[in-house]
This record gives C-alpha cells, sequence and structure tokens, in this order.
C-alpha cells in the first residue's frame, strides 16, 4: 500500500514539474479515438517535441494545486490526455488544434501559457499564430521596410539629380556647337 502511494506521490510531482517548465500546456479529451489515431497524436507531438501523457485526474488535481493552478480542475472530467510544450509556447496548442482539425473526437478543453489558463477559444487563436521564425521574420521585415523605403526615395533623388546635370550638360554642348 505504502509502495503504491510513494509511486502516486512520484507522479503528482512529475506533472507538477512538468507544470512548472512548461512554456504551454493544453488539456484534451481524447475519448473517441482508436489506437491509431492516439497512435498518430502521440507522433505528432513526440515529433514537434511536446510531451503528451495520460494521467488520471486524481493526481493531476493534486498536481494543479501544488502548482497553482487549482482553477484548472474545472475541466478534469472524463479521460484527459496532458500535452506539455517546453520550447515553444504556441506548439501543444498547435499540434492538439491541427489533430482535432482532422479528429473530431479529440476535444480540446483548455490550456495554460505563461502561467495563465485559457479557454477552448484561445487555444485554438494560439494555435493559429504563426510560428516564431516566422513572426520574427514579419518584425524584421517590417523594420526593414521603412529602411529600404528611404533607401529608395534617396536613390531617387540622386537619379534626378543625375537627369538634370545631364540636360544641363546637353544643352551647353547645343549652346557650343
Amino acid at each position: 500500500m505504502s509502495k503504491a502511494l510513494e509511486q502516486k506521490k512520484q507522479i503528482v510531482q512529475e506533472i507538477k514539474e512538468k507544470l512548472e517548465k512548461a512554456q504551454g500546456v493544453v488539456l484534451v479529451d481524447y475519448r473517441g479515438l482508436n489506437v491509431e489515431e492516439v497512435t498518430k497524436l502521440r507522433r505528432n507531438c513526440t515529433e514537434a517535441g511536446v510531451d503528451y501523457k495520460v494521467y488520471k485526474n486524481t493526481l493531476m488535481r493534486f498536481a494543479f494545486k501544488e502548482a497553482g493552478f487549482e482553477e484548472f480542475n474545472q475541466y478534469l472530467t472524463g479521460p484527459n490526455a496532458i500535452a506539455f510544450s517546453f520550447d515553444d509556447p504556441v506548439q501543444a496548442a498547435k499540434i492538439t488544434n491541427d489533430f482535432a482539425k482532422e479528429h473530431d473526437k479529440l476535444e480540446i478543453k483548455a490550456g495554460l501559457v505563461d502561467g495563465k489558463i485559457i479557454g477552448v477559444e484561445e487555444v485554438k487563436n494560439l494555435a493559429n499564430l504563426p510560428s516564431r521564425e516566422v513572426l520574427v521574420a514579419q518584425v524584421l521585415g517590417g523594420l526593414n521596410a521603412p529602411i529600404t523605403g528611404f533607401a529608395n526615395v534617396l536613390q531617387g533623388t540622386i537619379r534626378n539629380l543625375v537627369y538634370a546635370l545631364n540636360a544641363i550638360r546637353e544643352k551647353q554642348e547645343g549652346l557650343q556647337a
């Protein structure tokens, strides 16, 4: 009996540590998915660096309480799985949302991002954000656009000056001939 209790405490501690380390967390109801679909979801998560696990709701309740997310317990009904993303806050939401689009039996229940509980719609909105690399490229592109425009304006001014000087030269040559 004490060995089983010790194992449960270790699992609660594991969940708590993952919650504290994760940048993004998504809770899903996987009821209705067959083994092949669950395996595909697990593979998608693993390939994207997302930790996907099924824990007992009771153990998750204890872990959420210890981690300070007790209000998250309201979503712990039915069979649940949890996806942890440690490197990118969007990745867990993106993987589960994309999978849910193809398999309507997967239900997104809620999420955690930077210690804030978010609802289903917020998880979906987060999933639809471009990747970090795309966002950085867009910001850099936005910063580069004014510089490029300024360079084009300067180039246009210089070009017009050259045309004007060329016209004066041609006029001078025409008067001398």
